[in-house]
């Protein structure tokens, strides 16, 4: 596959995730849509590496150091969502945007 290929695939998975992150006010929504654009500019920059320096390890240590801190982030988000859900039963942007007073 062509560096165009892979970087066409990447700039779909970051729209999409724009959009779904722009568009939608549940907040698990919105942490998929960022997940999505997350994932895109790991895609890019996995294949960017590739192609530049194939030899290299560095730009796959540092995939996999992405998508390892992905996993964790969207791991701590979904706990704060369930507890934020579980006190004041929040699901959506503009009830959590409440919270501040």
């Amino acid at each position: 596959m062509s560096l165009e290929l892979f970087l066409l695939l990447a700039a779909a998975l970051f729209s999409i995730g724009l959009f779904g992150a722009l568009t939608q006010q549940s907040i698990v929504m919105l942490m998929m849509g960022l997940e999505l654009m997350l994932g895109g500019v790991i895609v890019g920059a996995a294949a960017v590496w590739h192609y530049v320096a194939p030899a290299a390890a560095d730009g796959q240590v540092l995939v996999v150091l992405a998508v390892t801190v992905m996993a964790v982030e969207m791991a701590v988000g979904f706990a704060v969502v369930t507890a934020l859900f579980r006190a004041r039963e929040v699901d959506m942007t503009d009830m959590a945007a409440e919270l501040k007073e």
